[in-house]
């Protein structure tokens, strides 16, 4: 993923960006925050110019939101390929993935790639099926690490002159753990990543519950990531 330049006064995709402490917060793997965010960037056919904008949760969730706004804006040609990414705060839920299914299959000359920053209510077997369903009607599903965070931050957030390579850290643990259990989604594993918030202390705790099924068919370096092998 090649980065532009970092963001300056004259930039015209300033107003489409978003303020550090909405990134910082909306985009912690850790925060089980209701918000959702999505950050997009479009591509036409040939044409090297990219459209980058970004969208929240409103009476609708924002994969709803950007399916009714890209098509009633844009009349699409059957003839003309369109590469979108998306990164997401939450993976999409079952309904979402319904939708979005349905609007790659009306418009077969898009192709979709999705980076998440954390899955949404994954123990919810719909929300799985319907992440399954992506997959198997062409999109890629990742979860955002590092490289993806730095990403964001440089083309999607209005960062403070000379701030492009302050982007928030995160644990690289919680990206292997959500990493982990996608791979338990995608397999048809039973889930292995239980998440919990102690409402006291507003602290999120996690809990590992591997079984044998998950030993047998995750791979290892999948694993060993997590450091449970």
């Amino acid at each position: 993923m090649a980065s532009d330049k970092g963001c300056s006064a004259g930039d015209p995709t300033l107003r489409r960006r978003i303020e550090p402490w909405e990134f910082e917060a909306i985009f912690d793997p850790r925060e089980l925050r209701k918000e959702a965010c999505l950050l997009y960037e479009i591509k036409w056919g040939t044409c090297p110019k990219i459209w980058r904008h970004s969208g929240k949760n409103t009476t609708k969730h924002v994969e709803v939101n950007f399916i009714e706004k890209i098509t009633s804006e844009r009349q699409f040609c059957s003839s003309t390929s369109c590469s979108i990414i998306w990164f997401l705060s939450w993976s999409p839920c079952w309904e979402c993935s319904k939708a979005i299914t349905e609007f790659l299959r009306q418009q077969p000359g898009v192709t979709l790639v999705i980076y998440v920053a954390r899955l949404f209510h994954h123990m919810d077997e719909q929300n799985r099926q319907g992440l399954r369903d992506l997959i198997k009607s062409g999109v890629t599903i990742q979860i955002m690490t590092t490289p993806e965070y730095d990403y964001c931050w440089r083309n999607f957030v209005n960062y403070p002159p000379g701030k492009d390579t302050h982007c928030p850290i995160y644990p690289p643990l919680w990206m292997k753990l959500y990493a982990l259990e996608l791979h338990c989604i995608i397999l048809r594993l039973p889930p292995c990543l239980k998440i919990s918030r102690r409402c006291q202390k507003q602290l999120t705790s996690y809990r590992l519950n591997l079984q044998m099924c998950h030993y047998q068919n995750i791979p290892h370096h999948i694993l060993l990531a997590t450091a449970w092998i």
